[in-house]
C-alpha cells in the first residue's frame, strides 16, 4: 500500500514538472491550399513566455497578424494559462513550402515549434478571392470607435540619454506598442529628420521580435521597428523629429445590438512618435589639448611598422590603429612628424566598424607610406592621440610607442618607385636622371648640314617662348576656373554620384539589398549636397526641394527625386513592395541625368 502511495506521489510530481516546463506548438488550419486561399497558423504555449520570435513567411502573404490571445482557467484549485499568436496567410504560388520554426523564451529556456509543410496546388475559386478582398482595410472608419485607439497602438522614440556631449553616442529606439488590437500590416510614411546629428542606423537581422512590456500601468506587446546611433554635431537643444507610420489595425466594435463580441473592423491608422529633445553640451575647454581633433568615446591606440631595417629609397609602412567605442567614423588621421629626408604621403584609412544594438564599435586604421632617402638611422617619435571620455568627463591622451629605423645604403643604379600625392610632386627615378660621359667618338658634320642653323632649329627655338606664354595663360585660366569652390563641387557632383551608383549596381548584382539602398541614398544625397552647395548639417529633403524650386526645376523631376529618396529611407527597416531594386536604380540614375540637363 505504501509503495502504491509513493508511486502515485512520484507520478504527480513528474506530471507537475512536465507541465511546468511548458509546451510550444504550431498548428495550421489547412496544409493543402490553393494560390490565394486563406488559412490560419497559430503558435500556442501553455504558460507564460516572452520574446516571441515569428518565422519569416517569405513564401506567403501575411493578411493578418500577429494577433494575440490568452486564456486563464482554474479547475479544482489548479490554474492553467495559455497564450497564442495567430496569423492569417495566403499562398503566393504553387509548390511545397515550409513554415519555419517560431521561438519563445519560457522559464529561462528557449522553446521552438516544429516546421509546418504547406502544399499549394491550383488557384483559389472566385468566391475565396472575393472574401480576401472583403477582408481588406476600410479607409472609412467613421463607424468604428477609435477615440481610445491612441492608447492601444502607438509609437515611442526611446533614448538611453537626453543629455550628451557633442560627439557622444546616443542610442534611439523606435518602439511600436500594441494592446487589445490586431496588427495586420504597416508602412512607414516618413523617416525622422535628424538635423544636427551624425546618424548610423542599426541594420535589422531577421524579423522583428515581440516582447511584453508594462508602460504606464498597462501591459503591451512591443517590438523595435528602427534603431539608430546618433552623435550631436553642435551644442544646444537638438530635436529628434517624429517617425510616422500608417498601420492597418483590427479593432473590435459594437453591432446594431450593442454587442461588442465577435465583431471586428480593419482600419488604417496613422501613428506618430513624439519629438525628443536632446540637450547637447559643448566639450569643456578646461584641459583641452591643442591637438584634440574631436574624438569622443573610449579608445585604445596601437602602432606598428612593417620593418625596422631597410635600404635607402625603399618603402616603409607605418600604421596607427585606433579601436574602441564612439564616433569612430568621424576620427581624423593623427599627424606624424618625420625627418626632412624621409618622404611622407597621405595615409590610407581602413575601417572595421560594427553598428549594432550595443552601439558603434570597432577600429579605424591609418597607414602611412614613408620613403627614407639617405643612409643612417632615424626615430619615429610617439604620436599622441587625444579623445574625450564622456564617462569621466575628461580628456585622455594616449601615446604610441617610438620606433628606431635603420637605413642602409641603397643601390645607386636601382630605380625608386614613383608615387602620386596631393601635396607633393612625383618622385623622380633615381639613377635615371643623371647621364654619364659619352666615351665613343662623336659624329662630325659640315657647315650647313647639321641641325644647327636649319629652319627646324629656328622653329623649335621660337616654339619654346610661345609654349611658355601659352602655359602662363592656361595656368591663369585654370586658377580662375577652379577658384570658385562651389562651382568645382557642382562640376564634380555627377562624377561622385556615378561612383556611388556603380557601387550600388555591384551590390544589386550580389543581392545585397540593404547595402544597395544605402549606396543609392548616399549617391543622391552626396550629389545634391555638391550640386546645390548644401552643407551636410542642413542636408534634408525640405532644403533640397527649396533649392531645386529656386532653380526653376520641373515639379515632375522634383517629385520623382523625393519619391526615390523616400523609397531608400523606407527600405532601411521595411521591405519595399511594388517596385524592383533595378527600377529604383534606373529611377535614381535618370533623375540625376535630368537634373544635370536642367541645371
Amino acid at each position: 500500500m505504501k509503495k502504491r502511495i509513493g508511486l502515485i506521489i512520484l507520478l504527480s510530481l513528474f506530471t507537475t514538472l512536465l507541465f511546468a516546463q511548458g509546451k510550444f506548438v504550431a498548428t495550421a488550419s489547412k496544409t493543402n491550399v490553393s494560390v490565394g486561399e486563406q488559412f490560419e497558423v497559430d503558435f500556442t504555449m501553455n504558460g507564460g513566455g516572452t520574446h516571441f520570435s515569428q518565422p519569416d513567411f517569405h513564401d506567403f502573404e501575411v493578411l493578418s497578424g500577429p494577433s494575440m490571445e490568452s486564456s486563464f482557467t482554474s479547475v479544482n484549485g489548479v490554474s492553467t494559462m495559455s497564450i497564442g499568436y495567430g496569423f492569417i496567410l495566403a499562398a503566393k504560388k504553387e509548390g511545397t513550402f515550409t513554415i519555419d520554426e517560431a521561438a519563445v523564451v519560457m522559464n529561462g529556456h528557449t522553446l521552438t515549434t516544429s516546421p509546418i509543410k504547406i502544399t499549394v496546388k491550383g488557384h483559389a475559386a472566385a468566391q475565396q478571392v472575393q472574401q480576401s478582398q472583403a477582408a481588406a482595410p476600410d479607409d472609412n472608419n467613421s463607424k468604428v470607435d477609435t477615440k481610445d485607439l491612441a492608447k492601444l497602438i502607438f509609437v515611442r522614440a526611446v533614448t538611453d540619454k537626453t543629455r550628451a556631449y557633442v560627439g557622444e553616442q546616443i542610442k534611439v529606439y523606435y518602439k511600436l506598442y500594441i494592446r487589445s488590437v490586431g496588427l495586420l500590416g504597416g508602412q512607414p510614411d516618413k523617416a525622422p529628420d535628424l538635423n544636427g546629428f551624425w546618424n548610423q542606423d542599426v541594420q535589422s537581422k531577421g524579423p522583428n521580435t515581440w516582447k511584453s512590456e508594462v508602460y504606464k500601468g498597462s501591459r503591451y506587446n512591443v517590438t523595435t521597428i528602427k534603431q539608430s546611433m546618433l552623435f550631436p554635431q553642435h551644442a544646444g537643444d537638438l530635436s529628434i523629429d517624429p517617425l510616422t507610420m500608417t498601420l492597418v489595425a483590427r479593432i473590435p466594435f459594437k453591432d446594431q445590438f450593442d454587442n461588442p463580441f465577435g465583431n471586428f473592423k480593419d482600419v488604417k491608422y496613422q501613428v506618430k512618435s513624439q519629438p525628443v529633445i536632446i540637450h547637447a553640451l559643448a566639450l569643456p575647454t578646461a584641459g583641452k589639448p591643442i591637438d584634440f581633433t574631436g574624438a569622443v568615446g573610449n579608445y585604445t591606440v596601437y602602432s606598428d611598422v612593417d620593418k625596422k631595417e631597410l635600404k635607402a629609397n625603399e618603402t616603409l609602412n607605418y600604421t596607427i590603429d585606433v579601436s574602441g567605442t564612439g564616433n569612430l567614423s568621424l576620427i581624423n588621421s593623427p599627424k606624424i612628424t618625420t625627418p626632412v629626408d624621409v618622404e611622407k604621403y597621405d595615409p590610407k584609412t581602413n575601417d572595421h566598424i560594427v553598428v549594432d544594438s550595443n552601439g558603434v564599435s570597432g577600429s579605424r586604421q591609418f597607414s602611412y607610406l614613408l620613403i627614407p632617402r639617405h643612409q643612417g638611422s632615424f626615430t619615429l617619435n610617439p604620436v599622441e592621440f587625444t579623445y574625450f571620455n564622456p564617462s569621466t568627463q575628461k580628456y585622455v591622451t594616449v601615446p604610441t610607442k617610438p620606433f628606431t629605423i635603420k637605413v642602409n645604403k641603397g643601390d645607386a643604379q636601382a630605380n625608386v618607385p614613383a608615387f602620386n600625392s596631393s601635396e607633393q610632386q612625383d618622385i623622380k627615378l633615381l639613377g635615371s636622371d643623371i647621364r654619364y660621359i659619352k666615351t665613343a667618338s662623336a659624329d662630325a658634320f659640315k657647315d650647313g648640314e647639321g641641325f644647327y642653323g636649319s629652319a627646324l632649329y629656328y622653329i623649335l627655338l621660337l616654339l619654346g617662348p610661345v609654349l611658355f606664354i601659352g602655359a602662363l595663360f592656361y595656368r591663369r585660366w585654370m586658377t580662375e576656373y577652379n577658384s570658385d569652390i562651389v562651382r568645382v563641387r557642382s562640376r564634380e557632383a555627377s562624377r561622385m554620384a556615378a561612383k556611388h551608383l556603380a557601387f550600388a549596381q555591384k551590390e544589386l548584382t550580389a543581392g545585397n539589398r540593404s547595402a544597395f539602398y544605402d549606396a543609392v541614398a548616399k549617391g543622391l544625397y552626396g550629389y545634391l549636397s555638391d550640386k546645390l552647395n548644401i552643407p551636410v548639417s542642413d542636408l534634408n529633403k525640405e532644403n533640397i526641394v527649396t533649392q531645386l524650386e529656386a532653380r526653376k526645376l520641373d515639379n515632375a523631376i522634383i517629385t520623382q527625386l523625393v519619391d526615390t529618396m523616400d523609397l531608400c529611407e523606407m527600405a532601411r527597416f521595411a521591405p519595399v513592395t511594388g517596385i524592383s531594386e533595378q527600377q529604383v536604380f534606373d529611377k535614381a540614375k535618370n533623375t540625376i541625368n535630368e537634373i544635370e540637363d536642367k541645371i
